[in-house]
């Protein structure tokens, strides 16, 4: 199955550039996901992917093959849309048969695709209901089973889970996990759903404005963001940014915030006078009195979130930021907190969002 590489692509619909010279590979036997908000790009550039939009300009290859200029047809793609598309009229099985018999395989052949892929999307009580008969959900997994049933070498989903239920948002997922390992397909899944992307992915690549802000492992890009809008989309809520000032020394450089009980101390050079460290609200340490190494902050407001943890909405001086603690914890608290940013779980960014190393740090 093909690796995508794409170079230097962009779209532009008169005066807006929907995707502005993105240069990225989506790798073999592997679900990349296309995170970003709406009217980032991720749908666009999919769909010059499938060859449904033509580029302006850039190149698409699959492999080492340019297939910017070949009609969709001729790319050999599956494809899964936000709303299933069934053939009316038919049963669950004709559905997947259809799109087989088409590609000329033998009626032993198609049966033998079929049912390889109706117990993992758990369609084998469905197969000779019509589809008028069965639910969204169930028709949406129909979609699934034809596009995978015909094992083309890419298979590219649009939002596939947003008009599904719970539960089968959880089968889809592990089912596409596991069909991808089977078959070794090429998966490009385009969604705003962190969760999903998070759950689902081997990769994200992440997208803003038309550009690919990042791409990495979910563990990675949620731990180490290269600009601040990857650290406030990623995490519910996102990082806790806080402005600091820099002061140059002689033996380097210190770090200092209304939110630092002591100054942080870096090695390297720092041209600005003003940093931003971010900070995710469940790393920052709390307690519930004075201690020497932590600072005292007003308690805004406290609230239960999903799994049972609190979260703390607070303030010093006129410094606002969010904390996630344990119910446990959040149980105990009060109108007060003392906080700690512990410094190997701070990232710093420059008044432009992006991303500096400032190698070793400590207090």
């Amino acid at each position: 199955m093909p690796e995508i590489k794409i170079e230097v692509l962009r779209k532009e619909f008169k005066e807006v550039v929907a995707v502005k010279d993105v240069s990225i590979t989506f790798r073999t036997g592997m679900v990349t996901c296309l995170l970003g908000p709406s009217g980032c790009g991720k749908t666009t550039l999919m769909r010059m992917i499938a060859g449904l939009e033509k580029p302006t300009s850039g190149s698409i290859y699959f492999d080492d093959v340019n297939i910017t200029g070949l009609p969709p047809e001729k790319r050999n793609i599956g494809m899964v849309f936000q709303y299933p598309v069934v053939y009316r009229g038919m049963n669950v099985y004709k559905n997947i048969d259809l799109p087989l018999v088409e590609e000329g395989l033998t009626e032993v052949e198609r049966k033998n695709r079929i049912e390889e892929i109706v117990d993992i999307l758990n369609l084998r009580d469905s197969l000779y209901l019509n589809v008028d008969q069965i639910d969204n959900s169930t028709r949406q997994r129909v979609a699934v089973a034809r596009a995978v049933a015909r094992r083309p070498q890419i298979i590219l989903f649009d939002e596939p889970l947003t008009n599904v239920d719970v539960a089968t948002k959880v089968q889809l997922k592990h089912a596409l996990k596991k069909l991808t390992k089977q078959y070794q397909q090429t998966i490009i899944y385009v969604t705003h759903d962190q969760t999903e992307a998070m759950t689902l992915a081997d990769e994200i690549a992440l997208m803003n404005e038309g550009e690919i802000i990042q791409k990495d492992s979910p563990r990675k890009l949620y731990s180490n963001p290269n600009t601040i809008f990857g650290g406030w989309f990623l995490g519910n809520p996102g990082m806790n940014f806080i402005e600091a000032r820099v002061e140059k020394t002689g033996e380097g450089t210190k770090i200092l915030s209304e939110l630092l009980k002591e100054p942080i101390n870096v090695d390297k050079k720092i041209d600005q006078n003003e940093i931003i460290i971010g900070v995710r609200p469940e790393e920052i340490e709390i307690g519930l009195k004075e201690t020497e190494q932590m600072i005292e902050c007003k308690v805004l407001r406290k609230s239960i979130v999903i799994g049972g943890q609190y979260l703390i909405s607070a303030k010093i001086n006129d410094k606002l930021f969010k904390v996630k603690v344990s119910s446990e914890l959040g149980y105990m608290i009060r109108d007060k907190i003392w906080i700690r940013l512990p410094i190997d779980k701070v990232t710093f960014f420059d008044k432009n969002g992006s991303r500096i190393d400032l190698g070793d740090v400590y207090r």
